[in-house]
């Protein structure tokens, strides 16, 4: 089925609103290309994820610094999540499109708790500060 955007996730913020609406969205290609067995289409969605969960992660900074909102764990996180991204490309790219059905539903599901933890819970910890900005905020 894949992950819904809801206003539920929103954080307050309409640039890191924007970048989790197309998480959701490249999250859901990974897992379609999974279930597909389709190598190819599965590398270039899990390369475009990871490039824009690096972008991502910098708006994300860039706008807690601005705040005042300490963020050297939510840091941590992210190079926890960028490497575990790339650690499972490249066990999928060395399958080379085979792999089994429990291979697909593990990384599926990682993918998908991954996404509504970190939305749920570090980035949650920024909507009471990012709600004292306008919704539009971006530092400049």
């Amino acid at each position: 089925m894949g992950l819904i955007w809801t206003e539920q996730l929103s954080v307050g913020n309409a640039m890191i609103d924007f970048d989790h609406k197309t998480l959701v969205g490249m999250v859901n290609s990974v897992e379609r290309a999974l279930k597909a067995g389709d190598h190819d289409v599965l590398l270039r969605a899990f390369k475009l994820l990871g490039d824009y969960a690096d972008v991502h992660f910098a708006h994300e900074e860039m706008i807690a610094k601005a705040v005042d909102i300490p963020f050297e764990q939510h840091k941590r996180t992210h190079q926890y999540l960028l490497n575990e991204l790339n650690h499972i490309k490249d066990e999928l790219e060395a399958k080379a499109g085979i792999w089994t059905e429990g291979a697909v539903e593990h990384f599926c599901h990682f993918l998908e708790n991954w996404l509504v933890e970190h939305l749920t819970g570090e980035d949650a910890q920024m909507k009471p500060v990012l709600k004292k900005y306008p919704y539009g905020f971006k530092p400049a």
